[in-house]
């Protein structure tokens, strides 16, 4: 075989060998990427937790208690339903 045949004939084993190299790199990429993986969500965590921070513990307790306080009327409004009066008493044991 002559030096211009060998050179014609390589192209068609080029593809393989392009397809092989990327699956290695891609290989070795998801391998870090396993590795590194608790970084990496420990990273992101901090990422959310600037966009969007925790409420704080006296917000926290806010909503808690706008929350049983809409329970409570609930409540208060199926006991007033079902015994036909307004149940104060009841409303009353149920919030504290």
């Amino acid at each position: 075989m002559s030096f211009a045949a060998t050179l014609f004939q390589t192209p068609t084993a080029l593809p393989f060998t392009h397809l092989f190299i990327s699956m290695v790199q891609l290989t070795l990429l998801g391998g870090l990427l396993m590795f590194f993986r608790p970084l990496l969500i420990g990273i992101a965590r901090a990422l959310v937790l600037v966009v969007r921070p925790r409420p704080t513990k006296d917000e926290l307790a806010a909503r808690r208690r706008l929350r049983n306080a809409g329970l409570a009327q609930q409540a208060g409004a199926v006991v007033a339903a079902t015994t036909g009066t307004p149940g104060h008493t009841e409303v009353r044991a149920l919030r504290s």
